[in-house]
């Protein structure tokens, strides 16, 4: 399927590896020119030279979007992106009782305040080229919350409600905001989870892992190309009329229809 989005330009978040990583693949083979970013020299150069194999051109700037000056790295790389793909990892699993006030507001700023910058640095030019696709990547949990994870859950779904209403204000210039929910992805934070989840119950990696899957329908962890896939697609050109969604990928993990 043509995307109809070759030769626009990304930006794509915390992408030097996991569900970054497999959207900037996706939208590189459907040919828009991509600015990634991660913030470990060597894995970041890795990623860029495994994405300029697809014949896309890929910037690639060693940043902490979490910092005024990392932000404005992305944006002198990519002054007018088509595309954000907003992506960030989550604080670590705590019980929420051991949160200082200090580690909640770097938790809600991580989370959500970091994304909303993004967009207010990548919205006008969008709404005056009346092209534009922003796709954040949240959490399942925004949906099903696990214990230990609160904070982010808490994060994600104040981010959620925020851009919701945003959403509805640009969808008339063709500018589109939608949220990816992932599940179980075997990614560096997946694997922080579980090792907390093994720690807590007194049992070993590989059985927090085993029970994980054995709670998933599927039952089998998520595939990072059809994340990316999903990502690509919200970008394309034929995704206009889809805005302000929650798409959860998760294996059927939440117990719900709507």
């Amino acid at each position: 399927m043509n995307l109809g989005i070759a030769g626009r330009k990304a930006i794509v978040c915390a992408s030097s590896r996991g569900l970054g990583r497999a959207c900037a693949q996706a939208l590189a083979e459907a040919g828009c020119e991509i600015v990634i970013n991660g913030r470990d020299p060597q894995t970041l150069e890795a990623t860029a030279a495994a994405l300029r194999a697809t014949g896309a051109k890929v910037t690639a700037v060693q940043a902490d979007v979490a910092t005024p000056d990392g932000q404005a790295a992305l944006f002198r790389a990519c002054p007018e992106p088509d595309i954000l793909v907003n992506n960030n990892a989550g604080p670590p699993p705590r019980d929420f009782r051991e949160l200082t006030r200090a580690q909640m507001l770097e938790g809600v700023t991580a989370n959500m305040v970091i994304a909303i910058e993004l967009v207010q640095k990548a919205i006008e030019p969008m709404l005056r080229n009346r092209f534009g696709r922003i796709v954040n990547i949240t959490s399942g949990t925004v949906k099903l919350p696990q214990a230990g994870l609160d904070l982010s859950s808490a994060a994600r779904g104040g981010l959620t409600i925020f851009l919701a209403g945003v959403a509805r204000q640009v969808a008339d210039r063709n500018v589109t905001i939608n949220n990816l929910l992932p599940g179980a992805f075997e990614t560096d934070r997946l694997k922080a989870v579980l090792g907390a989840a093994a720690k807590r119950k007194g049992i070993s990696y590989d059985e927090a892992k085993a029970e994980r899957i054995a709670s998933i329908p599927a039952k089998r962890l998520g595939d990072l190309e059809g994340f990316g896939a999903t990502c690509a697609f919200l970008c394309s050109a034929q995704a206009g009329f889809i805005t302000g969604q929650n798409i959860l990928i998760d294996g059927g993990a939440f117990p719900g229809s709507l």
